[in-house]
């Protein structure tokens, strides 16, 4: 079986936000899939502190990763053996490439248990007071000046023509910079959502302002997780 386990997305987070099973089945194996070893130890450590570290066997499972890397941990899967499947942060295969073992399980007639656990993508989006019937998850935009502005704009078309929602992030460190190309290349009435520091009880940002009234009173995001959230 591959058990798809979510991670925190605030290392200060509650235990109560979270489902037993999730420790349940970090007991049953030893074995996972990781983008990150130092994260995904911290993670298990958080969920399951009695777990033996040094039996953990981690494979890294990455943007960067081969088909030939993950042949050892295939060849493991088909004799038997149970494996979870950790994020970097929130829920696995959602903005994480864990969906290329989640695929060969089906090929290959691995069962898939999914564990519930918190999405930040899906927490901005219902705390925003956006469409959530109607939504686009966009990822990353592209880092090219000339591009993200035009990624940008055309993100306010598509929330002005349709109504459906826009999702997107950037890395911690670039926080900052995009929200000032927010500021500077949508219409001051564009409304603008921004969850930073989700699920952390001390330090939880959720606003929803027009880019008039950001413009106003930025917030300081350098190095905060945060997703950004278009609507109307």
């Amino acid at each position: 079986m591959l058990f798809l386990i979510p991670a925190y997305l605030s290392e200060n987070s509650p235990q109560s936000y979270f489902a037993p099973a999730i420790k349940e089945y970090i007991l049953k194996t030893d074995y996972f899939f990781v983008e990150n070893e130092k994260t995904a130890r911290k993670v298990i450590k958080y969920f399951a502190p009695e777990k033996c570290q040094p039996n953990l066997k981690l494979f890294i499972l990455d943007k960067y990763s081969k088909r030939a890397d993950l042949q050892e941990a295939q060849l493991l899967m088909k004799q038997g053996q149970d494996f979870g499947l950790l994020s970097e942060a929130g829920l696995p295969c959602i903005a994480d490439p864990g969906n290329v073992m989640v695929k060969w399980c089906h090929e290959n007639d691995v069962q898939v248990i999914p564990v519930n656990g918190p999405s930040s993508i899906i927490l901005a989006l219902i705390g925003s007071g956006f469409n959530g019937q109607e939504f686009t998850f966009h990822g990353y935009l592209p880092i090219d000046r000339s591009e993200k502005k035009a990624r940008i704009m055309d993100l306010e078309k598509a929330v002005q023509k349709t109504g459906y929602s826009q999702i997107f992030m950037e890395t911690p460190y670039r926080n900052n910079p995009l929200f000032e190309d927010l500021c500077k290349f949508l219409s001051p009435q564009t409304q603008l959502c921004i969850a930073a520091n989700i699920n952390d009880p001390e330090n939880e940002m959720i606003k929803t302002r027009s880019i008039k009234e950001w413009h106003k009173d930025p917030p300081q995001l350098h190095k905060i997780p945060a997703v950004f959230v278009l609507g109307k």
